[in-house]
């Protein structure tokens, strides 16, 4: 495959503000001319090697914060938009969608934010919900999805909190057991702690200061819910600075943004960054070795796999997400090239959906985007029992994957040909480029089609070049 140039002017001048130097001092410390870093930053010319090796010499920049994948996950988002039939006459070519990503990408989110927008009245219209008489909020994204773009962009990496997390949970750098930490920290701020037979995982209440949680949850979400409390209790401070500079439209995003804050310092200290980081190397991203290892669930190590991209310590590149068995994505995140579609399922010939067939099992998957990238795709079946006869199982599938360049990282790549065949799959058949997919849903809106009665394939049209 051939090597991409490395545009990356936004991230140039973001440094550039963040050291207060004017164009002409910044391009002297760099040892360029002024026109050549203006070129640059404007995207009009990559970055250089010799730029790359300064930024890493003159100012310890980690250069592989210049090859994050914020571009790409913006273009597959506009991919996804402007594939609705509004478009249809109109749909720019993918070349300019990169260019608007990468040089204007304060521009592509507010067409996204204003799509998304349009996508939610419309389909109040359509349900008769009277959006017309509605006010104004009827325009504003559901604060649930303003939560999930936060997360998203933010590449589901909150530097501030996962340090604090991470301080919290290992001491001078030493692990402790999270129980014993947690229950001396809630006594110190008297709150008491008790285990019952209650509907849901866990309820605090303030006046009393009695924490409970239910004693059929697993020992691992039990765990969680202890560290989610300290978060609210002990570190609300940094958080509520957090969701101020998130700027949420509404109070309710705001609130749904906090419970998520709380769970990523949850998560993040009951699986510390560096420990976690360096057990994952040591045992080839085992995730039932991890689980054992950090008394953690098979989600919770899956999903932070995928949040390990602390400058300068980052870890194996890996997207993450959770369907449910109506292959509705409930969870999304990658950290790699692969995006996920927003609105709607994954492509049915990932083995994400086979998961549900083969319960207790992991399944591997060698597999092949439409843009020529290879992956290494792991998944598996997880079911959350109710812990009583009559409690109803909530089941899922999670996925886990990272490109084949890094397969070698991973226990699941031993005894499989990573030269051998890649199975083909997408992201969403409404932009899928492929032409001949027998489980295609639905016609690509970016390509015309040829229609012929008198001849039936696999599908009942063909699509044109």
């Amino acid at each position: 495959m051939v090597a991409r140039k490395l545009y990356a002017g936004v991230r140039l001048r973001e440094l550039r503000g963040q050291l207060g130097l004017t164009q002409k001092a910044f391009a002297a410390r760099l040892g360029i001319s002024l026109p050549y870093l203006n070129q640059m930053e404007n995207n009009h010319r990559p970055v250089s090697a010799t730029v790359v090796l300064a930024l890493v010499q003159e100012f310890g920049f980690d250069v592989s914060n210049l090859t994050t994948n914020d571009a790409e996950r913006t273009v597959s988002d506009m991919r996804e938009a402007l594939a609705d039939p509004v478009f249809a006459a109109t749909t720019p070519p993918l070349a300019d969608l990169h260019l608007t990503a990468t040089n204007a990408p304060a521009l592509a989110r507010a067409f996204l934010v204003l799509h998304r927008a349009y996508r939610q009245t419309h389909e109040r219209l359509a349900s008769l919900d009277d959006a017309l008489g509605r006010d104004d909020t009827s325009l504003r994204p559901s604060p649930w999805e303003d939560v999930r773009d936060f997360f998203h962009y933010c590449d589901n990496y909150l530097d501030a909190i996962d340090h604090a997390a991470e301080h919290y949970a290992c001491p001078a750098g030493i692990r402790q057991d999270v129980i014993s930490l947690a229950t001396a920290t809630l006594g110190n701020q008297g709150i008491k702690l008790h285990f019952s037979n209650i509907p849901g995982l866990r309820a605090f209440d303030p006046e009393q200061h009695v924490l409970t949680l239910s004693d059929r949850a697993s020992a691992a979400t039990q765990r969680f819910q202890l560290l989610y409390q300290v978060a609210l209790t002990c570190h609300n401070t940094l958080l509520e600075a957090t969701l101020d500079l998130a700027r949420f439209q509404t109070a309710e995003a705001r609130d749904i943004a906090k419970i998520g804050l709380a769970n990523y310092f949850a998560g993040a200290a009951l699986l510390p960054y560096r420990a976690f980081q360096e057990a994952a190397l040591d045992v080839r991203h085992d995730l039932e070795r991890l689980a054992d290892r950090f008394g953690a669930s098979l989600e919770q190590v899956a999903h932070r796999l995928s949040t390990l991209q602390r400058p300068g310590a980052k870890g194996v590149p890996f997207f993450f997400v959770r369907v449910d068995q109506a292959g509705t994505i409930t969870k999304r995140h990658s950290a790699t090239r692969l995006q996920f579609a927003r609105f709607g399922g994954a492509c049915p010939l990932w083995n994400v959906h086979q998961a549900f067939e083969t319960p207790g099992q992991f399944l591997r998957q060698l597999a092949e985007t439409p843009d020529g990238v290879r992956y290494l795709c792991l998944a598996r079946e997880v079911s959350k029992p109710g812990g009583a006869f009559q409690a109803p199982v909530r089941r899922y599938a999670i996925g886990l994957g990272c490109e084949v360049t890094h397969a070698r990282a991973l226990v699941y790549a031993d005894g499989l040909d990573l030269r051998g065949r890649f199975e083909p799959i997408g992201i969403s058949c409404r932009i899928c480029e492929r032409r001949t997919c027998h489980q295609r849903a639905v016609p690509p809106l970016e390509r015309h089609l040829k229609v012929n009665p008198d001849r039936r394939g696999v599908l009942p049209y063909e699509i044109a070049d």
